[in-house]
C-alpha cells in the first residue's frame, strides 16, 4: 500500500469497523507524524502503521510512532527480532508480515502478538517461495497458534470467509483499497486498477526483489531483460529511484511501476472505504448464512 494509504484511507477504514494502517513506506519521519495526528484527529477508533524494515529510515519512524503513542505497529520486509522487543517494551501490539512457515516460526521465537501470511497473489513485494494464499495459511496454521491474519488475493467477503476456513483469524486486504476514493493513489493509477481484468498482473524482479504490477511499458522493459538474462545490477539500474511514485503517486501509468495484487480481476468500482468495508461484512455474513444451511 505504499503510496495508497495515508491518513484518509486508514481512518476511514477504522471508522468503518475494520483496522485502517497508514503505509509509512513512502513517508519520511515528519510526514508520517503528521499522517499518524491527522489520523488520530479523524477517528477516535484504533488504528496502526505499518513500517518496512528494508528502508534506511526505519530508526527514525519506529522512534515516531512510539513518541506519537501508535500501539498497532505492522513490521514487514525485515528480520522480526530486530525491533520487536523494543516495540513490546513500549506496549505496541506487534504483528508482522511473512510468506512462509519459516519466517512464521522466526516470528513466534521474536514474540510478536501476531502474524500476516501473504500468498503469492498479492500486490507489491511478494515472498520468494511463490507459496498462494490458500496454500500457506494452512501451512502456517498448523506450524504455529500465533493469531494468524491472511493476505493476498482477497478482495470480497466471500473471500474472507474462505480465508477463514483456512485457518486464518482475519484478513488483511491492500488492492480493494488502493482503488478507494480515500486512497491517496493518482486516480490514473486507480482506473488503472479497474481496468487490469484477469491476467493483468504479473511477477517480475525475482533476481532483485520480487514485485507484482500491472503491465505497461515499464513491465515489458523489465521483462526484455530478464529474458535476457539481466544482472540484478542491471535491473536495480532500470528500476532506478522513485518508480513506484512515478507511477502509482504522480499518475504516469507507463513508465512508473504499478504495484497491485491479481484481485484486481474482481475490482470494478473505485467506492469510499467505508462503503466497501460494508459491503465486505454483508457478503461475508451472507456467504456464512449459506455455507450454515447447507
Amino acid at each position: 500500500m505504499i503510496w495508497c494509504s495515508g491518513w484518509r484511507l486508514a481512518s476511514a477504514v477504522s471508522n468503518a469497523g475494520g483496522l485502517g494502517l497508514i503505509g509509512a513506506g513512502s513517508m519520511d519521519s515528519s510526514l508520517l507524524q503528521e499522517h499518524i495526528r491527522k489520523c488520530r484527529d479523524a477517528t477516535d477508533k484504533p488504528f496502526g502503521v505499518n513500517v518496512p524494515l528494508i528502508y534506511s529510515q526505519v530508526e527514525k519512524q519506529i522512534d515516531v510512532v512510539l513518541r506519537e503513542g501508535v500501539k498497532i505497529i505492522f513490521t514487514s520486509a525485515g528480520h522480526p527480532a530486530i525491533w520487536t522487543p523494543l516495540l513490546k517494551q513500549h506496549g505496541v501490539t506487534v504483528v508482522h508480515v511473512i510468506a512462509s512457515v519459516k519466517s512464521a516460526l522466526k516470528c513466534e521465537e521474536s514474540g510478536v502478538d501476531a502474524i500476516v501470511a501473504e500468498g503469492f497473489e498479492a500486490g507489491g513485494h511478494n515472498g520468494k517461495e511463490e507459496t498462494t494464499t490458500f496454500t500457506l495459511i494452512p501451512l502456517i496454521r498448523k506450524a504455529t497458534g500465533l493469531p494468524l491474519i491472511a493476505a493476498g488475493g482477497i478482495a470480497t467477503g466471500r473471500g474472507m470467509l474462505a480465508a477463514m476456513v483456512l485457518g486464518a483469524d482475519g484478513v488483511q486486504m491492500g488492492s480493494r483499497f488502493a482503488a478507494s476514493e480515500e486512497s491517496s493513489g493518482h486516480p490514473a493509477f486507480k482506473q488503472k486498477i479497474v481496468d487490469a481484468g484477469e491476467g493483468g498482473t504479473f511477477l517480475a524482479l525475482k533476481k532483485v526483489v520480487p514485485v507484482r504490477m500491472i503491465r505497461n511499458s515499464f513491465y515489458q522493459q523489465v521483462k526484455q531483460m530478464e529474458d535476457s538474462g539481466a544482472t540484478p545490477e542491471k535491473l536495480t539500474e532500470l528500476l532506478g529511484r522513485g518508480r513506484a511514485r512515478m507511477g502509482m503517486f504522480e499518475g504516469n501509468t507507463e513508465d512508473g511501476e504499478l504495484e497491485i495484487g491479481q484481485v484486481s480481476a474482481l475490482i470494478d468500482s473505485i467506492r469510499p472505504a467505508g462503503e466497501i468495508v460494508l459491503t465486505i461484512m454483508e457478503e461475508y455474513e451472507s456467504a456464512k448464512k449459506e455455507l450454515m444451511e447447507l
